[in-house]
């Protein structure tokens, strides 16, 4: 960021997603990523075109579950995979979680970052990453 301008007033608010059960999606989400339905949005999620509000913090970022056409094995076109941000604690704890999700991972560490990859039901590239690498090297070292 250009260091004479001010904070920017813009944050990330959703990133909409097709799938083709919105509920089936919610639930996958909720299971792996600690999505809950955001409060408000419920007329919304009535409406069949409408989409089923999902977040992982309370609403401040969230994901918009629309039902359609999912990607499946297709390229994506127009963006590339949706990450989620967790401290190592957190990062450790979903990693252990994986096997009993039935998720294969692909876990690389970057030097700066730690990231775990993979997909949703649908073919969304997901990942999630930790910033705090040490305590993450350290626990994948002794494990």
């Amino acid at each position: 960021m250009n260091p004479s301008r001010q904070a920017s007033r813009f944050t990330l608010d959703h990133v909409e997603l097709f799938v083709d059960d919105r509920q089936a999606a919610a639930s996958w989400y909720a299971d792996v990523l600690d999505c809950e339905p955001v409060p408000g949005t419920e007329l919304w999620a009535a409406d069949p075109g409408g989409p089923l509000m999902i977040s992982p913090d309370g609403g401040r970022t969230k994901l918009a579950l629309f039902e359609g056409q999912p990607l499946g094995n297709r390229q994506p076109v127009g963006f590339r995979r949706i990450a989620f941000r967790v401290n190592a604690t957190e990062f450790l704890a979903f990693m252990a979680r994986l096997p009993s999700l039935g998720i294969a991972a692909r876990v690389m560490d970057h030097g700066a970052a730690w990231s775990a990859y993979f997909t949703d039901p649908q073919g969304h590239p997901l990942e999630v990453t930790t910033y705090e690498v040490e305590p993450v090297r350290a626990a994948r070292a002794t494990g």
